[in-house]
C-alpha cells in the first residue's frame, strides 16, 4: 500500500515572499500582521518525526511557492519538493491562501492514490502504522456530528465550515446517508463521542463536524470527484489571494469521504490539538509521555512572549527527536 505525506510550508522569514504578500494586500510592512507566519524553527522536527515514526511512508511531497530550509536534504529520493507552480494552474497563482493550496493537491504529478495531508503545525510524536490512516483501501477518520457555534463577531472559521456544510447538505440527505453506513456513524471506535452522534441523529440536516486538526488522510479520487460537483465554489476560493469568509476549505473533502462513506472509523484520541501559550502544561506533558500519535501545535495567540515560548517548545521536541533525519543536511 503506498501512502504518501503532503505538507504546506511558507517561510514567514523570507522577505521576498513577505514583500509580495504585502503588495497584494496593500499594506506596508509595519501595518502586516506577520505573526500570522512567525517562524518557530520546528520544521526539521516535523521530519525526524516522520523518519522515526512512520518510515514506511511511500513519498513526502514538500509543497511550498518557492523558498526551502537551508538544512533540508533535497536530494533524498523520498523527498519531492512542489513549488506552487508545479501543479496549481496559472490563474491561481501568486497565492498567500492555504485553502487554494490544499484544495488543489490532487494536481501534484505522481501523488499517490493514498496520501495524508499536514499542515505545518501538524506533528508524528508516536509510532504509527499504515492502517492508522487506511484500512480496507479507505481513509480512518472520526465522523462526529457536532454544530457550527461561532465563538467571536469575525470569526472566518465558522463561516468557512458553513460554506462546506452547505455543498453537503445540498449534495447529500442526512437520513440517506446515515442509513447506508449507519455502523460507521455509530461505532464504539468513537468511545464518548459516540454520545454526540446519537444526540445530533434526529436532526434533520448535517449541523457540523468535530474538528480534530489533526492531519488527514484523503483520497485523490474524492477531491477530483468534489472538483467534479463542486468546480464553481472551489475555484472560486482558489482564485483568491487571501482567505476569505466566502471559502470552502480542506474539510470539504473530509466530510465528503463521510457522506460517501469511503472511510473507516478511528479512535479520536489518535491525535490532539493544542494552542501556544494556552495549553503549555498540556503540551509538555503529552509530549514527554508521547500521549498521542499526532499533535498540532496551533499557533493562535498574538500577544505572547514568542522568543520564550518557542525556545521551551524547541526543548521539548529535542528530548524527543534530539537526532538528525536523514532529511537534514
Amino acid at each position: 500500500m503506498n501512502i504518501d505525506f503532503a505538507m504546506i510550508w511558507v517561510d514567514g522569514a523570507d522577505t521576498e515572499w513577505r514583500k509580495e504578500k504585502n503588495k497584494y494586500l496593500g499594506v506596508t510592512e509595519t501595518e502586516a500582521q506577520e505573526y500570522v507566519y512567525r517562524d518557530w524553527d520546528n520544521l526539521q522536527y516535523w521530519f525526524r518525526g516522520v523518519e522515526k515514526f512512520a518510515p514506511w511512508v511511500h513519498k513526502i511531497h514538500f509543497v511550498t511557492c518557492g523558498h526551502l530550509p537551508k538544512w533540508l536534504n533535497t536530494s533524498h529520493p523520498k523527498l519531492n519538493i512542489i513549488k506552487h507552480s508545479d501543479y496549481m494552474p496559472v490563474e491561481y497563482l501568486p497565492t498567500f491562501s492555504s485553502h487554494s493550496i490544499e484544495l488543489n493537491l490532487h494536481r501534484i504529478k505522481n501523488l499517490s492514490e493514498k496520501f495524508v495531508y499536514f499542515n505545518d503545525d501538524t506533528f508524528i510524536t508516536n509510532y504509527m502504522q499504515p492502517a492508522d490512516f487506511f484500512k480496507n483501501d479507505l481513509p480512518c477518520d472520526s465522523s462526529i456530528m457536532s454544530a457550527l457555534i461561532p465563538t467571536a463577531k469575525n470569526d472566518i472559521f465558522v463561516h468557512i465550515l458553513a460554506n462546506d456544510l452547505a455543498i453537503i447538505n445540498d449534495n447529500f440527505t442526512k437520513s440517506t446517508v446515515i442509513k447506508n453506513n449507519l455502523l460507521k456513524w455509530l461505532n464504539i471506535k468513537y468511545g464518548k463521542y459516540l454520545l454526540k452522534n446519537l444526540y445530533y441523529l434526529p436532526i434533520k440536516k448535517f449541523t457540523g463536524f468535530n474538528a480534530f486538526h489533526v492531519p488527514s488522510a484523503f483520497l485523490k479520487s474524492t477531491l477530483e470527484r468534489v472538483w467534479e460537483a463542486e468546480y464553481d465554489s472551489l475555484h472560486a476560493t482558489s482564485l483568491r489571494k487571501f482567505r476569505t469568509a466566502q471559502d470552502v476549505n480542506q474539510y470539504i473533502f473530509s466530510y465528503w469521504q463521510f457522506v460517501t462513506g469511503k472511510f473507516m472509523p478511528r479512535n479520536p484520541n489518535v491525535g490532539r490539538s493544542f494552542t501556544i501559550g494556552k495549553n503549555n502544561t498540556m503540551i509538555f506533558d503529552a509530549m514527554a509521555n508521547q500521549k498521542y500519535k499526532m499533535v498540532c501545535m496551533n499557533d493562535s495567540i498574538q500577544d505572547i512572549d514568542f522568543e520564550k515560548e518557542k525556545s521551551m517548545l524547541k526543548d521539548q521536541f529535542e528530548m524527543l527527536l534530539p537526532n538528525k533525519s536523514v532529511y537534514e543536511v
